[in-house]
């Protein structure tokens, strides 16, 4: 149902607009992870249902396979001050360059100037080596000791702004099959999965299979240029191993679902699959933007949470589902009182 949307070169940003209220926004996650709502969209049906993120299996089949990532989130919000000056400053890591320089975001970037030293507790200290667009700062560290033994100590869990309640669990803000250190954000569309609603799914005989994409500042960066076209996606690392591929090659092979736990699996699969949607083991970076027009290769299905108004995460559902088709599913979300983004309810376009 894609034809109802605009011509891609005439979307605007604001095409991907809705209205939400304030109080929709979830503050903590569910408990338990898997009793949080699910809507389901069926796109060859145009229905949309509603039930628990625990009645999944109700809407899989034996040979489903789907595709998760395993990144692991890091306590990459820490603050500082800078040498000689008692103002605070908060420093977001989001890729790491090398052993001792990272990407970073930081807060107010107006004060982190090229060369300024910033210190932190045990003993690190940053020096700004580069300055980018939207506050990003490149920096080197110094310190004694083992990096992610410091990083431990003095980082918190960076939850988004919109979330204002302290987290009390950390392993909350983690996907249950979490495995490769390196996100500066979850992977949400997998934080209601538990331990148990996986072997229930293995069970019905829905395989897996396990990539990695680590989140960095794509998922920050807000879209500013009136049209989508314009915005320039940032490059993320990912990973698609043996293994990985010959799961998704089968399921190709065979006519079976390749459904994907979130947009950042989205994102890592079109960005290798080939015209016939087969992949290959490999890794780097990508920067692959899918707004609607986009003609999918490999993924059938999408597990994913209510995203931000006008974001490319929106975009990216909008280009699965159709835009005037995600726009009604989210309007009747908001009219049956879902919880929304990171730690909010939960939707399966299919």
């Amino acid at each position: 149902m894609q034809n109802e949307d605009k011509n891609a070169k005439s979307l605007s940003t604001h095409d991907f607009f809705y209205e939400l209220p304030e109080e929709l926004i979830a503050q903590t996650p569910a408990e338990p992870r898997d009793s949080s709502r699910l809507l389901v969209y069926d796109r060859a049906k145009d229905e949309i249902l509603h039930r628990h993120f625990y009645d999944l299996p109700s809407f899989l089949k034996k040979g489903d396979l789907l595709v998760i990532n395993n990144t692991r989130v890091i306590p990459a919000r820490i603050f500082g001050h800078i040498e000689n000056r008692e103002s605070v400053l908060e420093t977001l890591l989001l890729k790491r360059l090398d052993y001792t320089r990272w990407e970073t975001i930081m807060k107010p970037a107006r004060k982190a100037r090229l060369g300024s030293v910033i210190h932190y507790a045990e003993g690190l200290r940053a020096v700004v080596t580069g300055i980018g667009e939207y506050g990003a700062r490149t920096v080197e560290f110094q310190f004694d000791g083992v990096f992610e033994d410091i990083l431990d100590k003095v980082g918190n869990m960076p939850l988004p702004p919109y979330i204002k309640e302290r987290l009390q669990d950390k392993e909350r803000y983690q996907t249950v099959y979490s495995k490769v250190d390196g996100s500066a954000a979850a992977p949400t569309a997998g934080l209601h999965f538990t331990p148990e609603l996986m072997t229930q799914l293995k069970e019905l005989g829905v395989e897996f299979a396990t990539v990695l994409l680590h989140i960095g500042l794509g998922t920050f960066r807000p879209v500013k240029e009136e049209n989508i076209l314009d915005h320039k996606m940032h490059t993320e690392y990912y990973e698609i191993d043996d293994d990985a591929a010959r799961k998704i090659n089968s399921a190709i092979s065979e006519g079976r679902r390749v459904i994907c736990v979130g947009t950042t699996s989205v994102r890592t699969l079109e960005s290798v699959a080939d015209e016939n949607g087969y992949v290959k083991p490999s890794k780097g970076e990508t920067d692959i933007f899918i707004y609607p027009g986009y003609r999918f290769k490999c993924v059938k299905g999408l597990i994913t949470n209510f995203h931000l108004p006008e974001s490319t995460l929106i975009m990216l559902v909008s280009a699965f589902a159709g835009r005037e088709n995600t726009l009604r599913v989210y309007e009747e979300a908001v009219g049956e009182k879902y919880r929304f983004f990171s730690f909010g309810d939960s939707s399966f376009f299919v």
